[in-house]
């Protein structure tokens, strides 16, 4: 974020000191800083959510089997007509809660994270993108994992819908303790890593060489195009661990087959019952998400950076 180090020459160098001196940390521009981030992410998930409906459900088709899997278009028509459209927006409060502090977080930590490193290598090459935005994704996911997994036990059982998220989470905690809210943890802190360092590290680094090499300049066009290439990159990278991270929180419907006992044993699970390509259940879903989504939020967030007198991504 801010001025793009990665330049040569004597002149770079001395803005990027200049930027280390005065890198703000006012009151009002922290929060300013993390107020637009959460916005942003926030604003995107209420328009995606039914999509990660879709995607949930479809990563839980045949548990523990092998055989045909019901399409995104096919289930979508299936939850329309045995549900009714309230069911795609199932788990949408807690949803909301999430993108709030996490988006906020995640988004959020990310230029910090970068600036130390700054500081520290005099460095902000593509390396220490990818390392910044892997702990701000971790550390965000590390602090509201609860929140998630309401949303996707929300998501699974329509049923839920009447008891909502506070009744729900109590539930959670009497009848599997405490700790269930940090279930699935290891692969969302590690589905957070790889998912903000490829979408941010991309999404920067993008904008770096399409300032460098073409005539576009920071503006709308600059930011649909590279968050379109951040979107299909983290897709790629996270589609696998989200996949094992929705059946760890969801271990009561995945018990017909046993309990996965962490991240790795769920992977070779899936693998030898459903074969490989089952890591990659709900993929199209992801995408069809996490495309929207990566593009509303880089967008949405460079938009109220600039009203908020803050410098782009």
């Amino acid at each position: 974020m801010g001025v793009d180090s990665s330049d040569s020459g004597p002149e770079a160098v001395q803005v990027n000191v200049s930027e280390k001196q005065n890198w703000p940390t006012t009151p009002s521009h922290v929060v300013y800083h993390f107020g637009t981030s959460g916005t942003a992410v926030a604003v995107a998930t209420a328009v995606t959510h039914p999509l990660d409906v879709l995607k949930v459900r479809l990563q839980m088709q045949l548990v523990g089997q092998k055989g045909p899997l019901t399409g995104m278009g096919q289930l979508f028509v299936q939850i329309l007509k045995n549900e009714g459209p309230k069911s795609l927006y199932l788990g949408l409060t807690p949803a909301l809660a999430r993108s709030a502090l996490y988006g906020g977080l995640r988004l959020g930590l990310y230029e910090p994270s970068k600036y130390a490193c700054d500081w520290a290598f005099e460095s902000t090459n593509i390396l220490v993108k990818i390392a910044s935005g892997a702990f701000a994704g971790a550390t965000a996911t590390a602090l509201t994992n609860p929140t998630e997994v309401l949303k996707v036990r929300l998501q699974m059982n329509s049923s839920l819908k009447q008891r909502g998220p506070i009744a729900e989470m109590r539930k959670i905690v009497s009848e599997e303790g405490i700790k269930a809210l940090w279930k699935g943890v290891g692969p969302a802190m590690a589905r957070a890593a790889a998912l903000t360092a490829s979408q941010l590290a991309t999404y920067d680094e993008s904008k770096r060489i399409l300032i460098r090499w073409t005539p576009l300049e920071e503006g709308f066009h600059l930011h649909l195009i590279s968050s379109t290439v951040a979107s299909i990159v983290s897709t790629l990278m996270t589609a696998p661990v989200d996949m094992v991270k929705t059946r760890l929180m969801l271990q009561q419907e995945s018990r017909k087959i046993g309990s996965y006992k962490n991240g790795f044993h769920c992977a070779y699970q899936v693998m030898r019952t459903e074969g490989p390509r089952a890591l990659y259940k709900g993929g199209f879903a992801i995408f069809a998400r996490l495309g929207p989504q990566t593009t509303i939020t880089f967008i949405l967030c460079e938009k109220l950076r600039e009203l908020a007198g803050l410098n782009a991504i």
